[in-house]
Parts: C-alpha cells; structure tokens; sequence
C-alpha cells in the first residue's frame, strides 16, 4: 500500500509544482549537503507547459465532463450512488439537472496491472470523491449499513476512507488537508 500513496503524492506534488517526497537518492544529497536538492520537473510537464507543437500552448481539457461504466444493474446502482453519496445521474427530462461538482484538484493515475490498491483483481477502475467532512460521510454511510474503512494516518494532503459500491466496485473518499491543519 506505500507505493500506491508514494505515487499519488508525487502526482499531487508535480500538479501543485511543490515536492511532497523525494527519491532514496535525493534524500541521501540532502542529507549530505544539508541543503535541498534541486528537482527537476517531469518531461512530461515541459511537454504540457511549452507545447506540443513548438512554442505554441497545448489545449487541455477543463475537467472530467462524465464517467461511464457497466454495471448488472444500472438503475439500482445509479440509485445506491443519488441516495449514499448525492451524486445525480445524467438528466433524462427538461428541468433536471446532472451532478455538479465543486472545483478542486484531481488527481489521474493509471497504476500497474497487477496493483493491489484496487482490492478484487478484476475490478480496473476505483473512483475517488473529494468530500468536506469525511468522518461526517463515514457515520452516514455507516448509518445505512455500508462498510467504511477510514484508513487512521492523515497525510500531508488529507484523509482518506474506503468503501464498495453494491456492485463490489471500489470508492475512496478524500478529504482535502486545510493548507493551515497540522500533519
């Protein structure tokens, strides 16, 4: 379970542009020179900052728009997800409205086919919600009878809790560190 949370935060520390974790070796420099050894950004950050095509700025995309998936019974677990965690489906009838998040960071990490991190083995997918309150979502979840396993480390940015959808689909709940909260 470490080299899952080691790559989540050297994701968020290259989207947020600061270093949360250093190598073996970038650890033994400093620990050598006392003083902080310069890293270098990804390849694949000048390739987003400078452009693909030279010098130009590359279009991005703004956010996750949807998220689609197979399920037995579709209907059954888009109601399992309004009901637990509020989350909308797509809109079928003029006046409804879809789920709308709150801005915040996301992180995108594939992991390795054979990671653990995941649970089941079959399952290739685990979503992960932000949420304000996570002891507050795990009593109310927990109050409708659905297992949550709130993980008892707070890292540097945040808290983390795990559960499964009806289906067995893994879900993690993750409740942003206050940029003030201590660690």
């Amino acid at each position: 379970m470490l080299f899952p949370r080691r790559q989540l935060l050297q994701t968020l520390s290259f989207a947020f542009g600061s270093g949360f974790l250093w190598s073996r070796n970038q650890l033994g420099i400093a620990a050598q020179t006392a003083t902080q050894p310069k890293v270098s950004p990804p390849p694949a950050g000048a390739a987003v900052r400078d452009g693909i095509t030279g010098g130009t700025e590359m279009e991005k995309v703004t956010g996750i728009g949807g998220f689609f998936f197979r399920a037995k019974d579709p209907k059954a677990l888009a109601l399992w997800y309004q009901q637990h965690l509020g989350i909308l489906t797509i809109p079928t009838s003029e006046g409804e409205t879809g789920w709308q998040q709150e801005a915040g960071s996301t992180a995108f990490a594939p992991f390795p086919e054979t990671s653990k991190y995941f649970g089941d083995p079959q399952k290739v997918w685990m979503l992960n919600f932000r949420v304000r309150d996570l002891d507050k979502m795990a009593a109310q979840l927990q109050a409708a009878g659905i297992a949550v396993k709130i993980d008892p480390e707070s890292y540097p940015y945040g808290r983390f809790a795990r559960l499964h959808d009806p289906e067995g689909n893994p879900i993690e709940l993750w409740q942003p560190a206050k940029p003030d909260a201590p660690h």
